[in-house]
């Protein structure tokens, strides 16, 4: 994941009902049965939208107040991703998210009975550790971590990455962002030492990932680089993506309904902004 999330700060326990517990992530599960044992375990990386807290590296050019929107758009589109790959695939979705205590902000914007993993510590490799280790203790065969910057990712390399990790010889599936981070990482064990000694919020992230890799062993499989929305030159791209349908489409884009609309409301209020500044102030 492009490892610019931001450290999260999440809870204490991991319940599955009742018989699983850890002490420093708690699994909050629902009805639906999402989760089912035998699937890929993809967990979203998301922080509770607040002003001033996410997304801050869009602010300038957006609002504080607009990029926290925005980030609630993104995580609405990268779930309708995964439960979109999950029709050719079989994937079991989670957010692992932060602050402790936001578990009402994700109910509230996201699909009811979608299982929320509570996953904070001071450290974001030790968050990601600890997501990946909770979900494999729920019984997955394999676990992904999934960032939250991405929302136009074509959904088949969320369908690649399920299939990759599923095959008997393979270890570890990465898909490398293009600010030299990640957006998607799985295993099928857990393996500590892929989170020690990165350079987090780095362009070092990738290669310095695929080299704990290499120490351990393991066989990766790379797929198609893809971009963040984390600064304002991949808000820039996403913009364009969004604007051009057919060009979208013929590259698999996600079509990322929440985040157009997002877009779009934070245009149209910035037009009328400028026509009020106009009328009140005339052409100088």
């Amino acid at each position: 994941m492009s490892m610019h999330l931001g450290t999260l700060n999440v809870g204490a326990q991991l319940r599955m009902s009742g018989s699983i517990t850890h002490r420093s992530s708690k699994l909050i599960p629902r009805k639906r049965d999402y989760n089912a044992p035998a699937a890929c375990a993809m967990a979203v990386m998301g922080k509770a939208s607040a002003p001033g807290r996410t997304k801050t590296r869009l602010v300038p050019p957006l609002s504080a107040e607009s990029a926290a929107h925005l980030n609630t758009a993104f995580l609405q589109d990268i779930i309708g991703n995964l439960l979109r790959a999950g029709r050719e695939v079989q994937i079991a979705p989670y957010v692992a998210f932060g602050p402790a205590g936001s578990e009402p902000f994700f109910r509230a914007c996201l699909p009811a009975n979608l299982p929320l993993l509570e996953c904070s510590l001071p450290h974001f490799g030790d968050c990601l550790d600890r997501a990946i280790t909770s979900l494999l203790r729920c019984g997955h065969d394999a676990a992904c971590v999934l960032n939250a910057d991405s929302p136009t990712l074509p959904t088949r390399l969320l369908v690649q990455a399920a299939r990759a990790i599923a095959q008997p010889m393979a270890d570890i599936v990465i898909g490398p962002s293009t600010d030299g981070g990640y957006y998607l990482l799985g295993v099928k064990c857990a393996h500590r030492r892929l989170f020690e000694e990165v350079d987090w919020s780095t362009s070092r992230v990738f290669a310095q990932t695929t080299q704990r890799a290499a120490e351990l062993g393991l066989s990766v499989t790379v797929l198609e680089p893809w971009y963040d929305v984390d600064d304002a030159a991949g808000l820039h791209r996403l913009r364009a993506d969004l604007a051009d349908d057919l060009g979208a489409a013929a590259a698999g884009l996600y079509q990322a309904p929440y985040t157009r609309a997002a877009l779009a409301r934070m245009i149209r209020h910035l037009e009328n902004a400028s026509i009020a500044s106009f009328v009140a102030h005339g052409d100088r």
